[in-house]
């Protein structure tokens, strides 16, 4: 048996979308040891055997010098002593690792959502389908009462034909449904990777029914704090920002120290090795690069203009998302109380009409409206419910955390 709080639990470890996310985060956060590279020191070693021969060319005669050899081994060094555009890179690299994280939550919020979505859905079906076991039953009840009706020769051979017909199409809608099932319940099963031929039982999830005035009481602030894609925006604003830092930075002079040292000999095994060092500072600064960092500081201030614009489009629509989603749960949940009303109505009409017919005063077509429109009531019902629970749903997902649903056990 699966529960719902399983479910949302298995999310980060077994679906496709938010591991292939988490494997971007990785990637993000290796991306910062990469750049973290360019500001630390270097050291490399080397050795190197040589032969030469050298030619003098003279005005009248051309002379060869006597063949030498040469063995250095060297342990080299550099180190940017100010970079300031490296350092800004790191700093954006690290944002950037931040951006990523932030995405992958957005995404594990996002699917988790698809999950319960899912879960609920195949609850639903699964009612359906006693809706429909429950109509067939119905119909059979019918059935059989239309028969003793002509047996004692108070209904007509077409009360039994109705009813049969009746019975028929009960049958066959139960038929649909099973399809719908499998449907949702292999949907289910590939959102977290479970093999389709493994059977799979669900627990029954209903959530606690809530008026309107406590639904109202969310806060719009709270969602701004807490969803991750919104989150994950202002990083990328403040690392678009950063670039542009970054631009303005490729004009600053740079300073490098670089050095080596080492032994020298004429061959690798002398034991006469000489001791050979060198250092030095290097500072480079650029006075004409082809107008290219003014360049990148125009591309870097459009970016951050269009990630202003993203920042706040994305506030918008998580208000206008969490007061929807607050106005669709008020909604829902008072359309349960008229589905369960309209249920009450048709159960009493199918009474009134089964007492009709027994008495020989009608034939059965009443009754057989009768089941259709209970049929009919009891699926609303479903439906009503399924829909409530969609809503507290996404409401989760419009504040943020999708596990808040869990918390919204009827007991």
């Amino acid at each position: 048996t699966l529960t719902l709080e399983q479910s949302l639990a298995s999310v980060e470890r077994v679906n496709l979308n938010v591991l292939l996310s988490r494997e971007a985060a990785v990637q993000a956060l290796e991306t910062v040891t990469q750049q973290r590279a360019a500001i630390l020191p270097t050291l490399s070693g080397s050795l190197q055997q040589r032969r030469s021969q050298g030619v003098s060319i003279g005005t009248v005669v051309v002379s060869s010098g006597r063949p030498t050899s040469r063995f250095d081994g060297l342990v080299s060094s550099n180190f940017a002593v100010f970079n300031p555009a490296v350092f800004s890179a790191l700093k954006g690299a690290r944002l950037g690792a931040q951006v990523a994280q932030e995405n992958f939550q957005a995404v594990v919020q996002t699917v988790m959502a698809d999950v319960a979505d899912t879960y609920f859905a195949h609850l639903r079906n699964l009612r359906r389908l006693d809706v429909l076991d429950a109509n067939i039953a119905r119909a059979q009840s019918l059935l059989s009462l239309a028969r003793n009706q002509l047996n004692a020769g108070v209904a007509t051979q077409i009360d039994v034909t109705r009813a049969e017909a009746q019975l028929a199409q009960a049958e066959q809608a139960r038929l649909q449904q099973v399809t719908a099932l499998v449907r949702s319940e292999l949907t289910l099963k590939r959102l977290l990777d479970i093999e389709p031929i493994r059977p799979l039982t669900l627990d029954n999830f209903q959530v606690q029914r809530v008026g309107t005035s406590l639904l109202a009481l969310s806060d719009e602030k709270t969602a701004f704090e807490k969803r991750a894609d919104l989150i994950a925006a202002q990083k990328a604003l403040e690392q678009a920002k950063l670039a542009v830092r970054t631009a303005t930075f490729e004009r600053f002079p740079t300073v490098n120290f670089s050095g080596n040292y080492g032994q020298a000999s004429a061959k690798f095994d002398d034991d006469n090795k000489q001791e050979q060092w060198n250092a030095g500072v290097n500072i480079s600064m650029p006075f004409f690069d082809g107008f290219r960092s003014s360049a990148n500081r125009r591309i870097a201030l459009s970016r951050q203009r269009s990630q202003e614009f993203r920042v706040r489009s994305l506030e918008l629509q998580i208000s206008s998302e969490v007061r929807l989603a607050v106005q669709d749960a008020g909604s829902r949940n008072a359309q349960i109380a008229v589905a369960e009303k309209s249920v009450r109505l048709a159960e009493e009409e199918l009474r009134l009409a089964q007492q009709r017919y027994q008495q020989g005063v009608a034939d059965n077509r009443e009754i057989v409206e009768a089941q259709n429109r209970l049929a009919v009531a009891e699926d609303n019902l479903v439906e009503a419910v399924y829909q409530y629970n969609l809503s507290r749903v996404e409401l989760a997902r419009a504040k943020g955390n999708v596990r808040m649903i869990l918390g919204e056990k009827t007991p």
